[in-house]
């Protein structure tokens, strides 16, 4: 719940209840950001990028050859630890898509596809807006 009051220059907000998202009150107003200020995913969107990695994995499975899927399913973990840990390592995460791109290049679009989903971007937001800077040049999100 936002109220807000103004009388002459003077602008006050009450913001009660549970709070998602971004609330401006004001004229003139400056964001500024912070590393902890953006919202880290909810549990719901951390399952959803769980799930996106099943199937993955089931890709992977199904569709490289025997010679290759061992160190393909090694990438996938890899990639998987790159952007769930405290700080994302875009380099794993740039090195498992060229990988892909060289050895299995019928699953780089799937793998890809990972790199880009919206909870990798609240992760890599979450952790700061110089990592966000060089993940959206990175990857051209």
């Amino acid at each position: 719940m936002l109220s807000e009051a103004q009388s002459n220059d003077k602008i006050t907000a009450t913001i009660r209840g549970p709070v998602s998202g971004q609330i401006a009150v004001g004229k003139g107003i400056t964001q500024i950001s912070a590393p902890g200020w953006t919202a880290r995913p909810s549990e719901a969107e951390l399952a959803s990028l769980r799930q996106a990695f099943a199937e993955l994995r089931e890709q992977v499975s199904a569709g490289s050859p025997p010679e290759k899927q061992p160190a393909a399913l090694e990438r996938v973990d890899e990639l998987e630890e790159a952007i769930t840990s405290s700080e994302p390592d875009l380099s794993t995460m740039e090195y498992v898509k060229v990988w892909f791109g060289k050895n299995l290049p019928g699953l780089a679009g799937a793998v890809t596809g990972l790199i880009v989903h919206p909870v990798v971007g609240k992760l890599v937001e979450a952790a700061g807006d110089v990592l966000a800077a060089e993940f959206r040049r990175r990857f051209a999100v």
